[in-house]
């Protein structure tokens, strides 16, 4: 595996699954991040759920206990906007997404339509109908670019877990058979280098800590970083076994990481 956590001046920090679950920390979380703040390290949480936006998390972790700026908090739906300035400037959207999120696009100067959108935006939709997937299917089976704010097939919760993104995607492919041409979260490229733009992180310096293989592992690993899973949340050691993607250290939480650093 190669390196030590001493070598990381900057952790990013999954949140479902890895810092908390619901409304409970996990186990150790808070210590850690009190350790890291202790050690002249920073830290900074990222997120792939686009249902929430930045001062809901904020208000969360007040609730908790942490009082954090806004600007530790990054989520997919910030990095789609950013995706969607360079990529689509001044581009019509329909998106598919709740009214949270809704509010994050309109406030970034984002202009959002049902009618004669020019792109195509699905995010992780709370509010979701059967009329929001008739119509989400029609534009994509039409044609139009299809961008998503990320993969995850479903989101941890105290009592299990919640269909996401990734479940919205295969009932458009099924309808419309089309994935999208491009998602933003991770374990994408995109995200991250948003994420090091934001922080002035250096990228070798930098790891990605989270629950997940195939988003939050992968998204380290893929974008020359340190990748550390933790089995708080949804992988286990059989996902590990059976997976590409090797993590560069496993911990059973983040509470087993202080006495790295």
């Amino acid at each position: 595996m190669g390196g030590k956590l001493s070598d990381i001046d900057c952790f990013i920090l999954d949140m479902d699954g890895t810092i908390y679950l619901g409304e409970r920390w996990i186990d150790g979380a808070l210590d850690f991040l009190q350790a890291v703040e202790a050690a002249g390290r920073q830290y900074v949480f990222l997120t792939n759920n686009s249902s929430r936006n930045a001062a809901v998390y904020v208000a969360k972790l007040a609730r908790m206990g942490l009082s954090i700026a806004r600007d530790r908090i990054i989520t997919s739906g910030q990095a789609t906007i950013d995706y969607l300035e360079r990529h689509y400037r001044d581009q019509k959207v329909f998106l598919l997404g709740n009214e949270l999120l809704q509010t994050e696009f309109t406030e970034a100067g984002i202009q959002l339509t049902d009618k004669d959108p020019e792109v195509v935006v699905v995010g992780f939709d709370t509010s979701l109908d059967y009329g929001k997937l008739c119509k989400v299917c029609d534009l994509v089976r039409s044609g139009l670019p299809y961008l998503s704010t990320h993969p995850d097939f479903n989101c941890p919760t105290e009592t299990g877990f919640i269909p996401d993104a990734g479940a919205i995607h295969a009932f458009i492919h099924a309808s419309a058979d089309r994935y999208p041409d491009h998602i933003i979260g991770k374990p994408n490229r995109a995200i991250m280098d948003y994420l090091l733009e934001r922080t002035k992180a250096v990228r070798s310096r930098t790891a990605m800590v989270g629950d997940r293989l195939y988003t939050d592992v992968a998204a380290g690993v893929n974008s020359g970083m340190t990748g550390i899973l933790v089995l708080s949340g949804e992988a286990g050691w059989d996902d590990v076994e059976r997976s590409e993607i090797k993590p560069h250290f496993i911990f059973d939480s983040v509470k087993e990481m202080i006495g790295e650093l």
